[in-house]
């Protein structure tokens, strides 16, 4: 065997060795890296509330017509918690002033706006054409558009359960209103609570001092000196503050709360308060937003959707009084009693329901007449 047959068969062995080395390393498990740990699930981004807004006639304060509309914002902030954001501004006057308001409620990302008083109708009607992303609810008004309806409370029936207890209590036969504005509304409210009164007792009279403001305190202490010193010995009112009662607790006379629980501010002239929940509205309107389903509509609730009530009625008020209270509030409740019912005669002595006839909802919001019993005139341009 030559040298360089040696050298190849050692070359060849070397490579056999190395080739089986080879095999054997590739025969073994391979490490494979570590798999990366699934990535955390980020949380689902929570909605944005809903901004709701409510433009307020006047001040807040304790009682009467701003103020229960607060509670019921309240209510909505108590049934909704953080899905919905409320916000107000109060003592917004009926005028320019308002379309400013409610525009920058809207430029602040508000989707729900509530307005609460009469005079901010057109308005909010203007607005409502320039944003029709925006709901808006307007409150004892009559025009609607596709992103705005109107929302309204029988007052009436309360004014008329009030004039039940006056029409009993009352020694002198004369009762006295304060009037706000002379809209068909208000003007309502004074011939329900003259027919309550009528209903016990047939000799009563309904005087009518009107101060065209729905919040200004001392002139409506100043009305309700008026008629007092006319001989009215029970006040009522429409308006919104407790001046009434105060002045009739001042002078030794009765009268009633109006919009809210009044009695602590007169305990001895407070009769009862008729008070409107504007809470079960305000609630509703808010879940139909939250789920898609609101919708243009005129809404007009009282004692049978728990919107309007009587409370507080004074131990001075005979049971029998107090029993008959209650059996109207229970005819409302359920149907079967109509205040608005013929007959029914006019300041001028003509018929405006024939017996048995009942007045609908287009006839009652366009009562701009006084009926018998009550004196003196309707403003001109009511």
């Amino acid at each position: 065997m030559t040298d360089f047959t040696k050298r190849t068969l050692v070359r060849l062995a070397g490579l056999g060795a190395l080739a089986a080395a080879a095999a054997l390393v590739g025969c073994g498990k391979k490490e494979e890296p570590p798999a990366p740990a699934p990535a955390a699930q980020a949380p689902a981004a929570k909605p944005e509330p809903l901004k709701i807004a409510f433009a307020y006639v006047g001040p807040v304060g304790d009682a009467g017509w701003t103020f229960a509309h607060d509670n019921g914002r309240k209510a909505i902030e108590a049934e909704f918690g953080d899905r919905v954001q409320t916000s107000f501004v109060e003592s917004v006057p009926e005028g320019a002033d308002a379309e400013r308001v409610i525009r920058d409620m809207v430029n602040q990302g508000n989707k729900l706006i509530f307005g609460t008083t009469f005079g901010y109708m057109d308005y909010m009607l203007k607005i409502a054409g320039d944003h029709k992303d925006v709901k808006f609810e307007h409150a004892t008004g009559y025009k609607t558009a596709e992103n705005m309806r109107t929302y309204d409370s029988r007052t009436y029936e309360g004014a008329y359960m009030a004039g039940v207890i006056a029409g009993a209590m009352t020694k002198s036969n004369t009762l006295g209103v304060v009037g706000s504005v002379p809209i068909p509304e208000v003007i309502r409210n004074i011939n329900s609570f003259t027919l309550g009164a009528q209903s016990v007792n047939p000799k009563v009279t309904t005087k009518v001092v009107w101060v065209n403001k729905w919040f200004d305190p001392p002139k409506e202490g100043e009305a309700a000196q008026s008629l007092l010193n006319q001989g009215a010995d029970v006040l009522f009112q429409n308006t919104d503050s407790s001046a009434v009662l105060q002045a009739a607790e001042k002078a030794g006379k009765l009268a009633f709360g109006w919009d809210s629980d009044m009695s602590h501010f007169g305990p001895n002239a407070h009769l009862a308060s008729a008070i409107i929940n504007w809470a079960p509205y305000y609630i509703k309107a808010t879940r139909d937003v939250l789920e898609g389903t609101w919708k243009t509509e005129t809404t007009w609730w009282g004692v049978k959707e728990g919107a309007i009530d009587l409370v507080s009625v004074s131990d001075k008020v005979p049971a029998d009084i107090r029993a008959k209270v209650d059996a109207v509030k229970a005819g409302l409740k359920d149907g079967s009693f109509q205040i608005w019912k013929g007959p029914i005669v006019g300041q001028d002595g003509k018929e405006i329901l024939k017996a048995g006839e009942v007045a609908d909802d287009k006839f009652l919001h366009g009562i701009n007449f006084y009926i018998k019993g009550v004196e003196g005139r309707v403003p001109t341009g009511s």
